[in-house]
């Protein structure tokens, strides 16, 4: 397995609020996480460190001392983002200055043939395998919840005056009930995980084709796309082979 990862202020932010984390190839856990921060002066940049930090050292602690069936493991994700939302919650509340702060996250643990997904807000995972390229999340937004009640297509979203408004995050409460999920990941699959400062730029059949192109380069490749077509927010991207 490969794993690559980049990320970037993009071209209108005074700060890269995004935070990532990506397993080396001789780590026991394969483990991959992202977040997409918010909030106030430097809030939205503590909140995806904390997200991100606080996640990983949870699942790297406490991997050894579950059952590694699909139960166990979902419940390792679950628990872990729900112990970052605590932390990041907390926080808020300690220090004024960041008490609105809250962030997005996606885990994705992968063990052998399959990705154990973590998910809250609107950062997505996606699964490119042979020709088809699909969203394994769904966004938490108030404009995604407009498409699923069929109120506005999907195209509409797209330019929605309201479509980076959330509906879930980490941070907002002290409880939060993230989506878990699995998902096969077999032999030439391709993960993406990315935030929305990258899909807010690129449509998705823009992004499958840079993928195509070349996986090896497509992080920096899907960056430099997002910022050509304006960079107006943080941009993120970690390509799983």
């Amino acid at each position: 397995m490969k794993i690559f990862a980049r990320t970037d202020i993009g071209k209108a932010r005074e700060m890269n609020q995004d935070s990532y984390y990506i397993s080396k190839p001789e780590d026991k856990v394969q483990l991959c996480i992202i977040a997409d921060g918010m909030g106030g002066y430097k809030g939205g940049e503590i909140a995806s460190q904390l997200a991100v930090e606080t996640s990983k050292n949870y699942i790297i602690n406490n991997f050894d001392l579950i059952e590694h069936d699909r139960e166990g493991i979902l419940n390792l994700v679950k628990s872990a983002i729900e112990y970052a939302n605590l932390v990041i919650y907390e926080k808020s509340q300690e220090i004024p200055e960041l008490e609105n702060m809250g962030t997005t996250i996606d885990i994705c643990l992968i063990i052998t043939n399959k990705v154990y997904i973590g998910h809250v807000g609107d950062s997505r995972v996606y699964r490119k395998r042979k020709d088809f390229f699909r969203k394994l999340t769904t966004d938490h937004s108030y404009v995604q919840k407009l498409v699923s009640d069929g109120t506005i297509t999907k195209e509409e979203a797209y330019n929605h005056p309201k479509k980076n408004m959330l509906i879930k995050a980490l941070g907002c409460s002290s409880l939060v009930e993230p989506d878990v999920m699995v998902r096969g990941f077999l032999k030439d699959d391709i993960l993406l995980m990315c935030s929305d400062g990258l899909t807010n730029m690129l449509k998705e059949e823009e992004i499958v084709d840079i993928i195509n192109e070349n996986p090896i380069e497509a992080c920096n490749k899907l960056i430099f796309a997002a910022n050509e077509k304006g960079g107006h927010d943080n941009i993120t991207a970690v390509i799983i082979l």
